[in-house]
């Protein structure tokens, strides 16, 4: 029988044997959504998917009621990297950066670098943000000595992307779960490592997630949950172009008017939706009395 690849989809598992937990992220039709957006250069798109793997992967082992994203800032040629995902499995995300791009992009060696994981809570407006250390190369390697730096258990994290597809391997130890005790196979968590260092890039990216996990660590018992899908989708709305256009004030917002001959036109550089505000869409706008602050650039 032939395999089919599914695409877009989460995979939540177990390795039973072992005493560790997975997440198997499989991107298609929406990581290739946000690779279009823009003409990437081949080694920012890389890392761009690999970022946006990983968002989703960070999603998988956590309750979550509104969005997680990863947004790192330097001043060096890769200006802003950012990917997000939200509880309903929308996932949006974008680079911008100047050129020339050098032909490998060291996260260690970027100027004035710092990532950031925000997790945020819709319903409650609270926002949780843990920095990430930039001593490593590669985004996974990156994430990896968060979890080691962190309270958080250990993890192993293979990320790779290309123009098709982008897709995430994540893996965490957990002591006494499933009723496995760890103190009996001492060994567990490194000969899951070794195993998965034989994973190369191009098998990641070629392999059906089942049949991935099978071949991997067949003699560790796997035992698949139900996936969860995943889908391009993006946050932007009118009222929060308002609420960002309000925080100018009058003053920005009657000259902007008056620049673009009556009309200010707002494009969304996540999805390209286009919202237009005329002079009496903006005197409703600036009458309103804000009820928050704005919104972060990145939202």
């Amino acid at each position: 029988m032939e395999n089919v690849l599914v695409e877009d989809v989460l995979h939540r598992f177990m390795l039973e044997r072992a005493g560790v937990r997975g997440v198997l992220v499989r991107l298609g039709p929406a990581w290739r959504e946000v690779a279009g957006r823009s003409a990437y250069p081949g080694v920012l798109r890389s890392v761009l998917g690999e970022t946006l793997a990983a968002c989703a992967l960070l999603t998988g082992n956590i309750k979550l009621e509104g969005s997680l994203s990863v947004e790192l800032k330097s001043a060096g040629a890769l200006r802003l990297l950012f990917a997000e995902c939200t509880d309903q499995g929308r996932l949006r995300g974008l680079a911008r950066w100047n050129d020339p791009l050098p032909d490998t992009l060291d996260l260690a060696a970027l100027p004035n670098a710092v990532m950031a994981i925000t997790i945020g809570h819709a319903e409650r407006g609270q926002r949780y943000q843990g920095l990430v250390d930039l001593q490593h190369p590669t985004v996974s390697a990156a994430l990896e000595n968060y979890f080691s730096q962190s309270e958080q258990l250990p993890a192993r994290i293979v990320l790779a992307a290309d123009g098709e597809h982008a897709v995430g391997l994540m893996l965490q130890k957990l002591p006494d779960e499933g009723g496995y005790d760890a103190a009996e196979d001492e060994d567990a968590w490194t000969r899951i490592q070794h195993l998965t260092a034989t994973l190369g890039a191009e098998e990641l990216l070629s392999t059906p997630p089942e049949q991935l996990l099978y071949r991997l660590y067949h003699e560790e018992s796997v035992r698949l949950f139900d996936p969860r899908p995943l889908v391009f989708g993006c946050s932007c709305t009118r009222e929060r172009v308002e609420t960002v256009l309000r925080s100018l004030g009058r003053e920005e917002v009657e000259a902007a008017l008056e620049a673009r001959d009556g009309e200010i036109e707002v494009i969304c550089e996540f999805c390209a939706q286009r919202y237009t505000f005329d002079r009496i869409d903006a005197e409703h706008l600036l009458s309103i009395s804000p009820g928050a602050s704005a919104p972060s650039t990145a939202q």
